[in-house]
């Protein structure tokens, strides 16, 4: 019989939680307190200016402060022991693969293997164009990326032909903890659903609906098929859904939580930006009311 609990994370507030490093320490030191297990923490490098740009629909522009994720997480894994460390997520097709597949490394060494590492394509083409790497292509080679991680992650030497990476008998040392560092997908494309299935560690869900609806359960479905195609388990998929506290329910988090929990989620982390708190402690007021110890989400049975 296995017993199953949902792992609950928190958001780290990117937009809202200014620049002070004492403020950030606070933060993270009491989501630690608190009894999360992991920080989630969302990944952008450049913000756009919408003056020359009056269509701009992105969430995010050159207003919006955003910590670089790598860089931060270091800094995180020096200040916390136990919590996990999770990019959701990186946009890994605008980043050089070797140098991601370094830092991540290290990230895990330092952190003694706390670190989960979420990617996806990303959509912001201002980003990429900056970045000097192609846009349109990228869901493809982003599958190459994560074999060549992998590859990196496990080996000392490694020699790796492919369409878009060409390495011959080099390798990262140290290597990470970890063999290999999770990898999962964040997404909602059925796209990002065939690559879950088949080479993701799990799906990092950001959908805005609190509860499981009928596009959730299609997406999940996808997941399934492809991972029966691949003569994988869904077992072996963590999900992970992002709740959103500008969506959350009169009733609190216990029913929805359950209800995706019914649909096989693994993990859950509470989103408080965009939801009027006006500082880090009224981020953490917001968390601390759904921390483990006031969160009632029943355990699961699996005989």
């Amino acid at each position: 019989m296995t017993i199953l609990k949902p792992k609950i994370g928190a958001v780290f507030p990117q937009t809202e939680i200014g620049n002070d490093p004492d403020g950030i320490n606070q933060y993270v030191n009491a989501v630690e307190s608190m009894g999360y297990d992991h920080i989630l923490i969302y990944d952008h490098v450049l913000g756009a200016s919408t003056t020359n740009r009056p269509n701009w629909k992105g969430a995010y522009r050159l207003e919006d402060s955003f910590h670089e994720v790598m860089v931060l997480f270091g800094y995180i894994s020096a200040i916390t022991t136990k919590i996990e460390l999770a990019t959701g997520i990186l946009v890994l097709p605008q980043r050089d693969t070797a140098l991601v597949a370094k830092q991540a490394a290290e990230l895990d060494i330092l952190s003694n293997g706390r670190l989960r590492l979420g990617v996806g394509i990303g959509w912001n083409d201002v980003e990429f164009e900056a970045l000097n790497s192609e846009f349109t292509n990228r869901g493809a080679r982003i599958e190459e990326q994560v074999s060549l991680l992998r590859e990196l992650w496990t080996n000392e030497l490694v020699t790796f032909k492919g369409k878009w990476h060409d390495l011959d008998d080099v390798g990262i040392n140290p290597l990470p903890p970890q063999s290999p560092i999770p990898i999962w997908f964040g997404g909602a494309a059925n796209a990002v659903m065939q690559r879950i299935g088949k080479m993701g560690d799990g799906w990092i869900y950001p959908g805005y609906s609190p509860i499981p609806d009928i596009q959730s359960k299609t997406m999940l479905d996808s997941i399934k098929n492809s991972a029966n195609q691949a003569n994988r388990s869904i077992s072996q998929i963590g999900i992970e859904k992002i709740l959103s506290e500008s969506e959350k329910p009169k009733e609190g988090w216990s029913d929805a939580g359950s209800l995706w929990m019914e649909y096989g989620a693994t993990h859950l982390s509470i989103n408080t930006m965009g939801a009027n708190l006006t500082s880090i402690n009224g981020n953490l007021d917001a968390l601390e009311s759904v921390s483990y110890t006031h969160l009632t989400l029943p355990t699961i049975l699996l005989v």
